[in-house]
């Protein structure tokens, strides 16, 4: 067997212990907050957060994570109102926000994943994974239940496949995953994004109607609460500085190969994980940027 190298097992290590305990710990109890009429969030540990919304013909769930993310977002609901889950959606493939899905199922509902996703979990169904019940293709899809109207924007390619951002009109919230998290740099190698295609996508996000926003991760103090489109912005902002300093240091003429090492962005030293990521978030423009951006696969006609 090869034995891994020591600095990549601390940093193994340090990942897996990460993603188990990013929450802190006077919000380990936190479950649902209600933060507009009838739209809710949902957590278990304020790690991973969802989002459900109650109309007068039924409840439309947003991310189901896990079987018992998910079993506890039911419960959570059924103190709420006794109306059946119609829709459960998924914002893209990947397992640690599209598994869980059964739970839902069983409830009678249709769960639901652009037909990007839909495509990878039929190919790679993990453990807690069900296959969604229906797919949709295209940039956009609208569904309507109780007078209430969520619209799906599919923005292209930038993290994952078939990633999905929700935004219901009428209240102007929003449901991010993945694409912004505040107060926390991107994770680690910041693995399966496509970095110039997730500018894109967020500067597209930024011309979107809402005042609200909800994320999927959310390191803010009133995570529960939402954030707003400065939480975008600062994303967006944090992704352009970071290519900036390190074009700074080629000018410079820096070894390229040292920037990882070099750059600091001071800005940003209050965000979680900063001196822990900062080094691995270099690594990745570096790559992109003597490699080409990566992944990246045509989109569909």
């Amino acid at each position: 067997m090869t034995r891994l190298k020591p600095t990549l097992m601390r940093y193994l290590m340090l990942a897996t212990l990460v993603v188990s305990s990013l929450a802190s710990a006077q919000e380990k109890n936190l479950k649902t907050t209600e933060i507009a009429d009838n739209i809710y969030t949902f957590t278990t540990d304020g790690e991973y957060i969802s989002m459900f919304v109650v109309t007068k013909a039924g409840v439309m769930v947003l991310e189901t994570i896990n079987s018992s993310h998910a079993k506890s977002m039911l419960a959570e609901i059924r103190k709420i109102t006794d109306k059946p889950i119609i829709y459960a959606f998924h914002s893209h493939n990947h397992w640690d926000h599209a598994s869980g899905g059964q739970v839902f199922l069983d409830e009678g509902a249709t769960t639901i994943a652009h037909a990007e996703a839909y495509a990878w979990m039929v190919a790679n169904t993990g453990r807690d994974m069900t296959i969604p019940a229906q797919s949709w293709a295209g940039k956009r899809k609208d569904y309507q239940l109780g007078g209430t109207k969520v619209e799906l924007h599919y923005l292209g390619m930038n993290h994952g496949l078939g990633m999905t951002v929700f935004l219901l009109p009428q209240s102007k919230v929003t449901y991010i995953a993945d694409l912004v998290t505040p107060n926390r740099l991107p994770f680690t190698i910041v693995p399966d994004f496509n970095i110039r295609e997730w500018e894109r996508s967020l500067d597209e996000v930024l011309q979107m109607d809402f005042d609200k926003a909800v994320f999927s991760h959310n390191e803010s103090k009133n995570r529960m609460a939402g954030g707003s489109k400065e939480d975008v912005a600062l994303q967006l902002q944090f992704v352009q500085d970071l290519r900036a300093g390190f074009y700074a240091e080629l000018k410079k003429g820096t070894n390229p190969f040292l920037i990882p090492k070099v750059l600091k962005l001071p800005k940003y030293k209050d965000w979680l994980m900063y001196d822990e990521w900062l080094e691995m978030n270099i690594w990745r423009i570096l790559s992109d940027e003597f490699l080409g951006p990566y992944p990246w696969r045509p989109e569909p006609s």
